[in-house]
């Protein structure tokens, strides 16, 4: 969800809500669709998510997916209320200290250890042991750091923006993290597929655009 100019969220982080409720429900049976969610510990730390179905827009027990949270350090908190909630979770993490492993696993989450870079988790891996699972729609509800990275790494098959009728100013935060996009020729092309609307809002449904040949 964003607002007209491109914000998620205010500059102290503040993002409920930004999108109606019509929206929010369209999310959610995104949601039922996936076979995981997936998102970074910045997310889980500054929203405390649950990153369930809810229940009263799919019916009385909707399926779950998966709840796969990226978290290098092993930060998240065993208090953390995703872990309170119906549904799976693993947590892929370059952490190997073990008291912190099994402080979450006793909550009845899967640790799983993945290889890290200077900037943060290997995401190929990640989605190679994703796939190894037959999860094969993964749905990434991210900051824009992880957007990110996911987009730049060519991990997005298909991106789905809300588009709320509201201005948030230069200070709230984007979308995506993008560094090293400096010239025209570097932007990123997209193909729209469907633009409906939901609610006061604009849902688009966009693919990344081929590069043009000569």
């Amino acid at each position: 969800a964003m607002s007209l100019d491109g914000r998620t969220a205010m500059a102290t982080g503040e993002s409920k809500w930004i999108t109606s409720e019509q929206a929010r429900a369209d999310v959610h049976r995104l949601r039922a669709r996936s076979s995981a969610i997936l998102t970074g510990i910045g997310t889980v730390v500054a929203d405390d998510p649950s990153l369930t179905v809810r229940v009263s827009a799919l019916g009385d027990s909707p399926r779950q997916p998966l709840r796969v949270v990226l978290d290098r350090e092993l930060r998240i908190s065993p208090a953390a209320r995703l872990f309170s909630q119906p549904g799976g979770v693993v947590i892929f993490t370059a952490e190997t200290a073990q008291l912190r492993i099994e402080a979450i696993t006793a909550r009845g989450a899967e640790v799983i250890s993945v290889p890290a870079n200077g900037h943060g988790l290997d995401l190929m891996a990640v989605m190679r042991l994703l796939a190894q699972r037959e999860i094969n729609e993964v749905m990434l509800e991210a900051g824009a750091t992880l957007s990110g990275a996911m987009l730049q790494a060519g991990l997005i098959d298909e991106l789905v923006f809300y588009l709320a009728p509201h201005l948030m100013g230069d200070a709230a935060r984007g979308l995506f993290h993008l560094p090293g996009l400096e010239r025209m020729e570097q932007r990123i092309g997209l193909d729209i597929q469907e633009i409906r609307a939901v609610g006061q809002e604009w849902r688009i449904r966009a693919t990344l655009a081929q590069p043009e040949t000569a």
